[in-house]
């Protein structure tokens, strides 16, 4: 399972670290971005994240590649148009790409899961909320599929 979101700062590598919390052991689970790889996670993602009993500090970005892309069962973005992206890198991989954001069990009114990066402390803790209720939501398909079968 990948998570994939544009800078592989903030919330990837918070939606990676809630479903690997979820799944056995050995699933692997990973994250990527379209950025800059080896940076950082901003100090409010790192606060938020250890809120929520995740360490983000020692995260570093890596860029999404289409060998990850490939290997993934399952690739999980933030947006429509990091699905469009990834699809891109990768054709082909469309029925393995979803938009975490679909999952929400509360009513929303974007599929997009938002960016809080140059946002304050509050952003990244509403941010990371839906993100777990998603991943929640996520994981209990991913237990239901048959073996091998990804969920979209």
């Amino acid at each position: 399972m990948l998570f994939v979101c544009q800078g592989n700062a903030c919330r990837s590598p918070f939606a990676a670290a809630a479903a690997r919390r979820l799944l056995p052991a050995d699933t692997d689970v990973d994250s990527a971005g379209f950025m800059v790889p080896r940076r950082r996670s901003p100090a409010e993602a790192v606060t938020a994240a250890a809120e929520r009993g995740v360490d983000l500090a020692p995260h570093r970005s890596q860029l999404a590649t289409a060998k990850q892309l490939r290997n993934a069962e399952l690739v999980v973005v933030m947006d429509v148009e990091q699905r469009r992206r990834v699809i891109g890198m990768q054709p082909g991989i469309g029925p393995r790409v979803l938009v975490l954001g679909d999952l929400d069990p509360l009513p929303v009114t974007e599929r997009t899961v938002p960016d809080p990066v140059n946002q304050p402390l509050e952003a990244f803790r509403d941010v990371y909320a839906r993100i777990e209720r998603c991943v929640a939501a996520l994981v209990a398909l991913w237990h239901q599929r048959p073996a091998g079968q990804p969920t979209g």
